[in-house]
């Protein structure tokens, strides 16, 4: 009932825009908007605080009486019922000033509202005053700036010094007495002096220009009987190429050649060069051409033609064509290394030529990204030459040059900034690649002047004529030694595969007459099967065993005795010797680790030696002789014996003297020079070694019957005596007869 009250005691206001509203206006709404004015006037005289004050105690009086009436109620009585009533009219009272209250805090915060609204349209005014005063203030900044600035177009011009202009202008231009006190006529004046300058110059440049014309027309006059000369000259040197050929003076050809090398990278330059050079003044059958494409070469170093019209074209073909694939991460690297691995156009060959018309052709081509240089070998020879299984390394582009100079396997980029730039492109080493590059060998990047310290690496390695032509020669000896060697080995090997061991007459006088044991086969091995092999081992543990040589296997015969020879044949035979390591079958295996059969003690205090074998053929449990006697009483005997001696109880095998008289004793077997039948005359010496160890065996009692092998032959060297490294003693180490 009161919250209904007090909804019909609440008065309704309306606000208008100054019109009236039509219909029904009565007293009531006019006392309203009457109270509502002066509310707002009331506010302006009306203490804020203290209708704050009020508001307060309003709100703790109506909670008490809010209280009272709980209270009253609680209780029950009837009689309380006017003491509610009087409370609840007291209550509507602070309720009414609350709403007044509520009136004037609402028309304090317009009033604020719009006074702070003016202000800010104050600011705004203000502040759009003083952008457009700033923006004044800038633009005439600018204009003064200009005008400090500003050239004039005689300040580019570079004047004479004023102590020339007036030294040298006459004095109606120069007008001292007015330009030296005022520098604006000054300026003037110098000016009007450089266009009287200018104007002279401009005479004078005509005057030249007469001149180069009638120049030019006495060019073209000479331009065309010059043309007119070059193809009577053609005609003239097409004529004496017959003569050049017979006088064997290729002028013509050698032009084309220099012409050619003009597009050839340094590095070839320079080995063409040199390599003409050395052939035109030391050796008349070295020949030099270029090889490749000219056109590819010039190519190289033209700019690419960029244009707006193609690169628009290829947009559009792009549109039109369908979306291709993107290549994968493995394509992309196939690319980069096949551009890594790019070689230049243009080629050198090198073609070495011998006495007996064989040739050896050499290619060397440039990498132009790596900076290296490989050469690829090919051999023709004069005469077809006889197939022999195995010589098929001999002459192999991958083995024929290898280690021409000591460790030069060519495997290997010797420029230390390949690895970097491999390492990008995923290529491990260029050894999977030589076959189809060729062979970056040291000597190689030495002929073409390149040089690279691996103490001190450079950025960028130049080609170096003195280098180039320091090497050239030796290397020149080299090759054709080694092609000579390599020929020679190929014609011994096609004997020894039909079990002939050819000796020429020369060296006929190193052998007896009759050997009866006899070569049976001849073959070729990896070095994986020779490194299997028992009695090899000293030999590759000392080094003298790489893959890059030659290994091949021999088998000599005599009844049934079995002589194996594993031979190691250095790339730089015959300079280096073959090693040969041997193995006999025959009543076991023997080689020069368990041959014990027959060995002397010498005594190096006593100056005696003892052996508890045979002697001569006779049994013996003990022969004492003094060293002086030593080769008499060796020489007394009348057929072949068997004698190691070795001094301070140092034993040596039979065997390994074997081995000593091929591969120690090679000189004497060397022959005539350059010593290229020095395999031959080896494996003749095992044959005849080998018919002495046999021969000179001695012969079990228990055996019934004949010897195995006779004694059929005399051999006519002595005892070969040596002094034993470190030790002061002599040791004998062969047979005497």
């Amino acid at each position: 009932m009161s919250s209904e009250s007090s909804k019909k005691r609440k008065p309704k206001v309306i606000r208008t825009d100054g019109v009236p509203a039509e219909g029904k206006r009565g007293k009531g709404d006019a006392d309203q908007d009457a109270r509502y004015y002066s509310e707002e006037s009331e506010v302006d005289l009306r203490d804020p605080i203290k209708d704050y004050e009020l508001y307060r105690e309003t709100c703790q009086e109506l909670q008490r009486l809010m209280a009272e009436i709980q209270e009253l109620k609680s209780r029950g009585i009837k009689e309380n019922a006017s003491e509610i009533d009087e409370r609840r009219v007291q209550s509507c009272v602070h309720f009414m000033t609350l709403k007044k209250l509520n009136r004037l805090a609402h028309i304090r915060l317009k009033k604020g509202r719009d006074q702070t609204h003016e202000a800010k349209q104050k600011v705004d005014a203000y502040h759009l005053q003083l952008q457009n005063l700033l923006y004044e203030v800038m633009h005439l900044q600018k204009e003064i700036t200009k005008c400090l600035e500003f050239k004039s177009k005689h300040e580019e011009i570079e004047l004479v010094s004023l102590e020339e202009f007036y030294k040298e202008a006459p004095p109606e231009i120069s007008r001292p007495a007015i330009t030296l006190t005022e520098p604006h006529q000054q300026t003037l004046a110098r000016l009007d002096w450089e266009l009287e300058q200018r104007k002279r110059l401009a005479e004078k440049y005509k005057e030249c220009l007469t001149s180069k014309e009638k120049i030019l027309k006495e060019i073209e006059v000479k331009k065309e009987y010059l043309s007119s000369l070059q193809p009577r000259l053609n005609s003239i040197m097409q004529a004496s190429l017959p003569v050049q050929e017979y006088l064997f003076m290729p002028f013509d050809q050698a032009h084309k050649q220099y012409e050619t090398a003009r597009h050839l990278p340094p590095p070839l330059y320079v080995l063409f060069v040199q390599a003409s050079a050395y052939g035109q003044a030391c050796d008349k059958k070295l020949v030099v051409a270029i090889e490749g494409s000219v056109e590819e070469a010039k190519a190289l170093y033209k700019p690419p033609e960029d244009s707006q019209d193609d690169e628009s074209d290829s947009d559009a073909e792009e549109e039109q064509t369908t979306k291709r694939r993107r290549p994968t991460l493995g394509v992309q690297l196939d690319d980069k290394r096949k551009e890594m691995l790019k070689r230049h156009p243009l080629s050198v060959t090198l073609d070495l030529k011998c006495k007996d018309e064989n040739v050896l052709h050499l290619t060397f081509h440039y990498l132009m990204n790596l900076n290296v240089m490989t050469v690829k070998a090919k051999v023709t020879t004069a005469v077809e030459m006889t197939t022999a299984i195995s010589a098929g390394d001999l002459l192999s582009p991958d083995s024929l040059l290898n280690c021409l100079y000591p460790g030069d396997h060519g495997r290997k980029t010797p420029n230390p900034a390949n690895q970097f730039q491999f390492d990008k492109v995923g290529i491990l080493t260029l050894s999977d690649y030589v076959t189809e590059l060729g062979h970056p060998y040291v000597w190689v990047q030495k002929l073409g002047g390149l040089h690279f310290p691996k103490d001190q690496p450079q950025h960028t390695v130049a080609a170096d004529n003195s280098l180039s032509a320091s090497h050239m020669e030796l290397t020149v000896k080299l090759l054709r030694s080694r092609l000579q060697s390599r020929l020679a080995l190929h014609k011994q090997f096609a004997s020894l595969e039909h079990g002939v061991v050819p000796v020429s007459s020369e060296c006929q006088q190193l052998f007896p007459t009759k050997i009866v044991s006899r070569l049976v086969k001849w073959t070729a091995i990896p070095y994986e099967d020779y490194a299997e092999l028992p009695y090899t081992k000293d030999v590759i543990e000392a080094g003298l065993a790489e893959d890059t040589h030659l290994y091949y296997m021999a088998l000599i015969e005599r009844g049934t005795a079995k002589l194996q020879a594993a031979v190691v044949l250095n790339p730089g035979y015959s300079t280096l010797p073959p090693v040969f390591s041997l193995c006999l079958n025959w009543k076991g295996e023997r080689n020069s680790s368990n041959d014990d059969n027959i060995r002397v003690l010498w005594d190096g205090g006593t100056g005696a030696c003892s052996t508890p074998a045979f002697f001569g053929g006779v049994p013996s449990s003990s022969v004492s002789v003094t060293r002086e006697c030593w080769g008499e009483l060796v020489a007394g005997h009348a057929w072949e014996c068997r004698v190691e001696i070795q001094a301070c109880a140092d034993l040596i095998s039979v065997f390994q003297a074997m081995e000593s008289e091929v591969n120690v004793y090679y000189k004497e077997l060397w022959g005539p020079k350059p010593g290229y039948q020095l395999l031959t005359n080896q494996l003749q010496r095992l044959c005849m070694v080998l018919d002495v160890y046999l021969e000179t065996e001695p012969h079990d009692p228990s055996v019934e019957g004949p010897k195995e092998f006779p004694q059929e032959k005399m051999c006519l060297r002595l005892v070969r005596w040596e002094l034993a490294a470190g030790s002061g003693c002599w040791r004998g180490l062969w047979w005497h007869c």
